[in-house]
């Protein structure tokens, strides 16, 4: 964490703390430099970070003063836990969802997918250039598995700096999150197999336990606090798990993060009865506040976790970079199931995507991409309670950038779909989030969007089909 990012995080403590109480002015940056020890320039960001937090807004020759918080809605309610495994259905509108992305007419709140606004397109685009400049005989070729040796590197030692002990030669260059997640599991499970998954859960996750013969195994997964470990362990002790899949960090959708302690009992209960662990780390990067929290994976002494990620939400879409990082005696395994996959990776996006985090500006990028969303979630969240039924509940992602939101139970979002994109209006329905279907009466939003009154009359459609 950044000098003005603990600023920030301390002055947001005192403000809770009604030191400052909503309304009031704070000291001005110099009194604050002088107070907290700190440079002028680090008081300056930390009330800009405050600012884009949504705690503090800036008034014209008058200084910075605390916000009126948002109403806050309740949190969804927890799942009820499922009775036994069962296949995968309910998928058939996805690609739906995600071929509205490219219609011009339909505003995208459904795919999370960041719009460009979001990624370094100007960077990217630099080191592109000067990859195929400088490297056009390899771009050519293929990199075989197990990837660039120059982006493993890279993203070992990001690793490293999250206390995961991983070398290069671990690391498998895939194309993209999803690859890793289904590789892995090929690597754990057979056809039949059950694995037990949060729930709701991404529905990426879903289609690929389809796609491999497998059964779903719901775990009750909190708004607040995560996957159930209590009912985790009635469910591993009930049945034959062969897998157990965790978005570990700002879940999706519900963008709730594991503490500490918890990802600990987490690992331990798994490896009390030897099921592997797959990480789904995708949105670590992305904290709304506070520190990048750390994966399962620096834990594992054990070779239980699966580490899988890619750049998909951070720096582009379009890359389809991701890796996965196996138990080491089953890496020579993964490469070849990535091999007859796909061949192999990209070759220019493995060099441009290496070539970026070698220039040392990911973290600086970073910040103010955490900064943007905490902004688009804190808007989001806004105008949902201001606009929706009261008795909808709305999640309080710690991370990421999508929005969750539990509507009354006579509401079907599947239903309510249909009309939205016949209104020019795309969003997830909650049924695809489940095994079962479950979810009916809920919707995932996407927040990282460029923030203009397109938004604002889709949100304004959506609460008048409600």
């Amino acid at each position: 964490m950044t000098l003005y990012q603990a600023l920030a995080d301390r002055l947001q403590g005192l403000i809770r703390d009604q030191v400052y109480p909503v309304g009031s002015r704070l000291p001005g940056v110099r009194m604050l430099s002088e107070q907290h020890d700190v440079s002028v320039s680090t008081a300056v960001n930390a009330c800009r970070e405050l600012e884009q937090r949504g705690v503090l807004e800036a008034r014209p020759r008058s200084g910075y003063y605390v916000r009126q918080p948002a109403l806050m809605r309740k949190p969804p309610r927890v799942a009820r836990a499922s009775r036994k495994p069962r296949r995968i259905t309910g998928q058939e509108r996805v690609l739906q969802i995600l071929q509205s992305v490219k219609d011009p007419a339909v505003m995208n709140l459904g795919a999370a997918v960041p719009a460009p606004e979001f990624m370094p397109v100007a960077a990217m685009e630099r080191v592109y250039h000067s990859v195929l400049r400088e490297e056009r005989r390899r771009c050519v070729g293929y990199e075989f598995p197990p990837g660039a040796p120059e982006l493993r590197t890279q993203i070992a030692r990001r690793l490293a700096s999250l206390q995961c002990d991983v070398s290069p030669d671990e690391v498998l260059i895939t194309n993209s999150c999803q690859e890793s997640v289904s590789i892995a599991l090929k690597l754990v499970t057979s056809p039949g197999d059950t694995v037990a998954i949060e729930s709701p859960t991404y529905y990426g996750l879903l289609q690929v336990i389809e796609s491999l013969g497998l059964k779903a195994l719901e775990i009750p997964t909190d708004p607040e606090h995560g996957i159930s470990l209590d009912a985790l362990t009635l469910a591993l002790e009930k049945w034959d798990v062969a897998a157990c899949v965790v978005v570990s960090n700002f879940s999706n959708p519900l963008g709730v993060c594991l503490t500490d302690d918890r990802k600990q009992a987490l690992l331990s209960l798994l490896g009390k009865h030897k099921v592997p662990l797959v990480e789904d780390d995708i949105y670590g990067d992305l904290p709304l506040a506070g520190p990048r929290p750390r994966p399962l994976k620096s834990w594992d002494r054990d070779g239980l976790v699966y580490y899988c990620s890619s750049s998909s939400k951070t720096l582009s879409a379009g890359m389809r970079v991701g890796w996965l990082v196996p138990p080491v005696p089953q890496q020579e395994r993964a490469e070849y199931l990535q091999f007859i996959n796909t061949v192999s990776v990209n070759t220019p996006a493995q060099l441009a995507l290496a070539r970026y985090l070698e220039k040392g500006r990911y973290d600086h990028f970073l910040r103010q991409l955490c900064a943007q969303h905490a902004l688009g979630v804190a808007r989001m969240t806004e105008r949902v309670t201001q606009l929706f039924p009261e008795d909808a509940r709305v999640s309080r992602p710690a991370g990421g950038f999508v929005l969750w939101v539990e509507l009354p139970g006579d509401v079907d979002t599947t239903s309510l779909l249909e009309r939205a994109l016949d209104a020019g209006v795309s969003f997830a329905p909650g049924a695809m989030f489940s095994a079962s279907g479950k979810f009916t009466n809920c919707l995932r939003m996407n927040c990282a969007v460029k923030w203009d009154n397109r938004v604002e009359q889709a949100l304004v459609t959506l609460s008048r089909l409600l």
